[in-house]
């Protein structure tokens, strides 16, 4: 089967890491069902990605916050006749205040957004990829999943959850065809810390720690096709990572308390 009769499906596609995803899978002559909650970037992208390679380009603009949202999303499929045969789980957010701060629905939307939408995606769509024999599903995890915990936020027990789950689905897939692969980006230039109130912050960090957005997707497309189930994509990420994870337990949570942004000095 060729690029050009397959179908990627892509989440938080309007900006960032995930706007990436699509101009290089539009390149490589896949299809694309773009989904985020901006309806009007969402054209703009599709519109400049079907000029730009004559490949179909649909969206949806939906908010995996809502429960409701996968299953509307394959609905929505479906009834296009649109088969996915490649899943970007990319959408995804920060919380910015102490866990204990922070009212239960925005909790509860930040888990639902990159927990549950993201298993429940990877769920729906594999048994069409099952049917075809063939499948690539790419799921955005952290940096941070790799580095000691931090106090008050979820981000790191979310990413470290979309780490594992994205290695035990590719060693149960894998002999049915389907290459799943956790991409593990560090520091990003993208609109998600203009979008998280961060920019300040992030302005503030060494030019060296960070990667353009193009770069993370092509590093993490080649792992998928290569059937690798973890990228870490660039060489100070790599360091990082792998200094970190030997660390016993004790340490990392020490250091994670140390760099406890929410810690009163």
């Amino acid at each position: 089967m060729s690029n050009t009769s397959r179908t990627a499906l892509i989440t938080g596609a309007s900006a960032g890491i995930g706007a990436a995803f699509a101009r290089h899978l539009a390149a490589e002559g896949y299809s694309l069902l773009l989904v985020a909650r901006r309806q009007d970037r969402l054209t703009e992208i599709a519109d400049e990605l079907t000029r730009k390679h004559g490949v179909r380009c649909t969206v949806l603009a939906a908010d995996l916050s809502d429960p409701s949202a996968p299953s509307q999303i394959m609905e929505y499929a479906q009834a296009h006749g649109i088969a996915i045969d490649v899943l970007i789980n990319n959408a995804g957010l920060s919380g910015k205040s102490a866990f204990a701060d922070t009212p239960w629905p925005k909790l509860a939307a930040e888990i639902q957004l990159m927990v549950t939408a993201l298993t429940e995606l990877c769920h729906r769509v594999v048994p069409g990829m099952q049917e075809r024999g063939w499948g690539r599903i790419v799921n955005l995890s952290s940096l941070a999943a790799f580095s000691p915990p931090g106090a008050s936020l979820l981000y790191t027990g979310i990413k470290s959850y979309v780490l594992g789950i994205s290695q035990s689905l590719d060693m149960e897939l894998k002999p049915q065809g389907i290459h799943v692969t956790a991409l593990c980006p560090g520091f990003t230039r993208s609109e998600f810390h203009d979008t998280m109130g961060t920019r300040d912050a992030a302005n503030k960090l060494p030019a060296l720690l960070w990667q353009e957005a193009d770069a993370v997707v092509r590093e993490g497309w080649n792992a998928v096709m290569k059937g690798k189930p973890v990228c870490v994509p660039g060489v100070v990420n790599k360091v990082v990572a792998s200094s970190v994870r030997p660390l016993p337990v004790s340490l990392q949570y020490h250091l994670g308390n140390r760099l406890n942004p929410f810690k009163e000095n």
